[in-house]
């Protein structure tokens, strides 16, 4: 099957997890502690005007950014209930560890922290992404050079530092690694799709953990467009320098869906693919090899949601 026939998918890492994203159906497949994989399952349903909102440059991706967000929480939140039933079911049965508790790794403080996690990170990106560069860059620089573009340049290689950092640590610890992992797995059967390739464990473990369409990609081109936006505008004063940020994010966000979606379309092109490579680099910290059972888990995910679609194709024919 050729890629220009297939529909484009996408999805998120959960909780023990996978859950993707199809024309009908969302689909999260979880792995519970008795190694039963369970399904979530959540038709997906668009009101007429915001398909038209999707069909306008720049604006549809801050409405698929939103929705992927609303969408995805429910997700996230399945899994962490599952989890946390299995953990209540155990402490019931007592403290005595568990073959498959070890084997998981999980336990309820964990999930907690998994929330807590989430939480942060919202934190971190609207506020220390926005504040913390621009103010650094203006304490250290303000009366170096007037050039606005040098400027920016720097408040966007600090930005980039500082999520580089906050990557690699939050990736040290053994919760975020396994979510990784997940997001690796996600990645790896999206590819063997693509490339037409039965989905297999065998065959899914041969392909890379990166992909040109993820969300880490996306990371990378908010900062880059960001620089380029913020050019245009001049400020005055600290304050005046963060409410253009703030004001103009939803053009860097439209502007950034963009840039990725162009840059996935030339990825077959030797010359141009290389546009691509900053988000890939970037994956390298945001994904990690996935074991065989989480791969596993991420097929059963995406046959499901397949399946489903197909059931629906079938009754709108």
């Amino acid at each position: 099957m050729s890629q220009s026939t297939q529909n484009i998918y996408g999805g998120q890492a959960v909780i023990e997890g996978v859950m993707f994203a199809g024309r009908h159906a969302n689909v999260t497949a979880v792995r519970r502690k008795n190694n039963e994989i369970i399904f979530y399952e959540v038709p997906r349903t668009t009101k007429p005007w915001i398909q038209k909102l999707k069909k306008i440059p720049l604006l549809r991706g801050v409405v698929a950014i939103l929705e992927s967000s609303a969408k995805g929480s429910q997700h996230l939140n399945f899994s962490m209930e599952s989890y946390a039933e299995d953990e209540l079911d155990e402490a019931k049965d007592g403290d005595k560890p568990s073959a498959t508790k070890e084997k998981s790794g999980w336990s309820l403080s964990m999930i907690v922290g998994v929330a807590i996690a989430g939480i942060l990170s919202f934190v971190f990106g609207k506020l220390i992404f926005t504040l913390v560069p621009a103010l650094i860059e203006q304490l250290l620089f303000e009366q170096a050079f007037e050039n606005i573009i040098v400027h920016n340049l720097i408040e966007g290689f600090i930005k980039i530092l500082l999520l580089l950092s906050y990557l690699y640590f939050i990736s040290l610890t053994p919760i975020i690694k396994r979510l990784f992992q997940y997001h690796g797995a996600e990645h790896k059967v999206i590819s063997a799709y693509e490339a037409g390739a039965e989905l297999t464990v065998s065959n899914v473990q041969r392909f890379t953990r990166l992909h040109y369409r993820c969300g880490s990609s996306f990371i990378v081109f908010s900062v880059l467009v960001g620089v380029i936006v913020y050019s245009f505008f001049h400020w005055d004063s600290l304050w005046e320098r963060i409410y253009l940020r703030i004001l103009l994010l939803p053009v860097v966000l439209g502007a950034s869906y963009e840039a990725l979606r162009f840059t996935n379309a030339l990825r077959d092109l030797p010359v141009l693919r290389f546009l691509g490579y900053p988000g890939l680099w970037l994956q390298k910290l945001t994904t990690k090899e996935p074991t065989d059972e989480q791969v596993a888990v991420s097929i059963a995910s995406f046959n499901r949601m397949l399946e489903l679609d197909g059931q629906v194709a079938k009754t709108q024919a």
